[in-house]
C-alpha cells in the first residue's frame, strides 16, 4: 500500500467515510465471530503485505500506547534505568490508572520513522493496529478510531466492505 504523501487528504478522506465505516463495523457485530477474525486477518495480511509502518508512523506521532508494567520494567532494563526512574522521565499515570506517555510525538521515535526502543517496545506497540487479532468485534470502537490513525487499517476496512 502507498502511505499517502498528503497527510491532510488522508485525515479528510478518513473524516468523510467516518459515517459509513461506523455503520459497516456496526453491521459486523452481527456476524460470526469467527468469519470476522478471518476477514480480519485476510485484510490485515494482504494489505501489510505491501505496506511500510517506516514511511508513516504516524501512529507514533498521534497516539501513545497503555504501558503494562512489564513494558516499564523491560524497557527501564533495556535503557540501564530503574523503573521509577523511566516512569519519571516518560510517563504519567492517566484517568483510567494506566501509564501513558508525558509527550507525543514518541520520545523513543526518530527522525526516520524508527523505533529506538523496538526490540523491547510495549506490547500495545506490538499489536498495533490490532487488525489481526481474534475476537475483532470486541474492538469495533478502536478500529473506527485507528482508521483515522492508520492508512493500513483505512485500507483494510476498505478492503473488507467490498468482501462483506
Amino acid at each position: 500500500m502507498v502511505i499517502p504523501s498528503d497527510w491532510d487528504q488522508f485525515k479528510e478522506q478518513a473524516k468523510q467515510k467516518r459515517k459509513e465505516n461506523k455503520q459497516f463495523l456496526k453491521s459486523l457485530k452481527r456476524k460470526k465471530s469467527g468469519d470476522v477474525d478471518a476477514s480480519f486477518l485476510e485484510a490485515h495480511e494482504e494489505i501489510f503485505a505491501c505496506t511500510d509502518c517506516l514511511q508513516c508512523a504516524n501512529c507514533c506521532k498521534t497516539t501513545g500506547p497503555l504501558f503494562t508494567s512489564k513494558d516499564v520494567e523491560r524497557i527501564a532494563k533495556h535503557l540501564r534505568m530503574k523503573p521509577g526512574q523511566f516512569v519519571e522521565e516518560y510517563l504519567f499515570v492517566d484517568e483510567d490508572n494506566d501509564y501513558v506517555l508525558q509527550q507525543l510525538p514518541c520520545p523513543f521515535l526518530a527522525a526516520d520513522n524508527y523505533c529506538g526502543i523496538y526490540e523491547v517496545r510495549p506490547k500495545a506497540c506490538r499489536e498495533y493496529p490490532h487488525t489481526d487479532r481474534n475476537k475483532m468485534q470486541q474492538i469495533l470502537n478502536l478500529t473506527a478510531k485507528n482508521i483515522e490513525i492508520c492508512p493500513a487499517v483505512f485500507a483494510i476496512v476498505e478492503r473488507l466492505k467490498e468482501i462483506n
